[in-house]
């Protein structure tokens, strides 16, 4: 990018302590808001997937953000809001760009975004250097609320070791001994069959082979074939979007649903299971959300999305409702103010939030506090099992945010 307003780079160093975001953030100058400023729209920044891969992931992030907003009148913090729409087609190598346009070119107040885990550590690398206010919809790359950490940064979906790791002790809980793990080659594939494996080999389980492709690849035919060589009690796997779709249809087609049970992170089966048809029943995943949670904020939003888009929410959808119910918080907090930083940050880092997946907070690193469900594919959705474990806290290493 030959933009001269281009933002300074962090070193290595000062992305792994995870102290220079604060450093950065403290000595940012406090200027009072002139009126006229607190009356402009707020300007939000949507730099998600609207194409490839995870397209339809990012369409109802946006979608669950902009339902929220319309439900406070258009508003937050008693502010009309705009948006500045970004796709970033899931390609890290874009990323650093795309995220410096939408701060130093359209100069937005907030950034939303995004599904995959690399674009999204080079946006936090951009928030960290210069300040913005970025909250994470999905993407669950644990460094960005571990060694990465600042104080502008959080996120309402999960950290990638958060959703699997009660996985391990539920399988093995279930008499699984060996297991055959297989994902995609990058950061969230490695991260969740790691916390996969961490909690499945404390309780005794054995892996027996990881197999990987790399990302976005959905060649899966020998992979499959290794499978059915080495003949596992069970598979656990991570894919999503498209891949996931293609992966749990080709299982089925070589008939290893019949004999090797198909377990995964919640990703597998949520936003795909229309397209994985019959391919899909009986598929365990853990997430922190199910299709059928009883609580009245989960009926609402489901209503009120199919009215919206006339679609079915999910929780990709639920991630970017959260987010606008989070950043309504932080700026209702300072009347609307964006300037007032630190009040903002206060705010949302003590939120409680009333979410259509169940009570949500924020832990020291501002990675969600959130139950993790064991869903099956029933009638056409994930239905709720049991909670595989309650308000489950990343463990946030690294992180030395103050």
């Amino acid at each position: 990018m030959s933009d001269s307003r281009r933002l300074p780079s962090l070193s290595r160093r000062a992305l792994l302590t995870g102290a220079a975001g604060a450093a950065t953030l403290a000595s940012l100058p406090r200027f009072a808001t002139p009126a006229l400023a607190q009356a402009a729209p707020l300007k939000v920044g949507l730099m998600l997937p609207y194409t490839g891969t995870y397209a339809k992931l990012g369409q109802f992030i946006d979608d669950g953000f902009r339902l929220r907003v319309e439900q406070l009148g258009g508003k937050l913090g008693g502010r009309e809001v705009t948006y500045v729409q970004v796709d970033d087609e899931s390609k890290p190598e874009t990323a650093t760009d795309n995220m410096n346009r939408l701060v130093g070119r359209d100069k937005v107040d907030v950034v939303i975004g995004t599904v995959h885990s690399g674009v999204a550590m080079a946006m936090v690398k951009v928030a960290r250097d210069s300040g913005t206010m970025l909250i994470i919809p999905n993407a669950g790359a644990n460094d960005a609320t571990g060694p990465a950490c600042a104080p502008n940064i959080f996120r309402t979906s999960f950290s990638n070791w958060q959703t699997t790791f009660p996985m391990g002790k539920v399988m093995a809980d279930a008499g699984i001994k060996n297991v055959a793990t297989i994902t995609w080659k990058y950061t969230a594939g490695a991260e969740m069959v790691g916390a996969f494996a961490e909690n499945f080999t404390k309780n005794g389980g054995k892996i027996v082979e990881d197999l990987t492709l790399p990302f976005p690849q959905v060649e899966f035919q020998a992979l499959i074939t290794r499978i059915a060589q080495l003949k596992p009690d069970a598979v656990f796997s991570f894919f999503a979007g498209g891949g996931a779709v293609k992966f749990v249809k080709d299982y089925a087609a070589a008939g290893l649903n019949k004999s090797i049970p198909l377990y995964g992170a919640g990703f597998l089966t949520d936003g795909t299971i229309e397209a994985q048809g019959e391919a899909a029943i009986g598929i365990k995943t853990t997430l922190h959300y199910a299709d059928n949670l009883d609580n009245p904020a989960n009926v609402a939003f489901l209503k009120a999305f199919k009215a919206k888009t006339q679609k079915d929410g999910d929780i990709y959808a639920v991630q970017g409702f959260d987010a606008a119910s989070l950043l309504e918080i932080g700026l209702g907090a300072v009347k609307g103010d964006a300037a007032a930083r630190d009040a903002m940050i206060k705010a949302m880092a003590a939120a409680k939030i009333d979410s259509p997946r169940g009570p949500l907070s924020f832990n020291k690193a501002h990675n969600p506090i959130q139950n993790i469900y064991l869903r099956e594919v029933r009638n056409g959705r994930n239905e709720l099992v049991s909670i595989a474990q309650s308000a489950v806290d990343d463990p946030a290493r690294g992180c030395r945010m103050t």
